[in-house]
């Protein structure tokens, strides 16, 4: 996942390996610290 932040781009990496199933928020929405942007199903 890479988010954009104050004109850069950063790459996040999950905590857990898994399947993407519900992405939460929209391309372009901005979000807050901690907020959820995916669930992900154990795998």
């Amino acid at each position: 996942c890479i988010i954009e932040a104050m004109k850069l781009m950063n790459e996040l990496e999950a905590e857990v390996a898994g399947e993407i199933v519900e992405i939460l928020v929209q391309n372009g929405q901005p979000v807050e610290y901690g907020q959820p942007l995916m669930r992900v199903n154990p795998g």
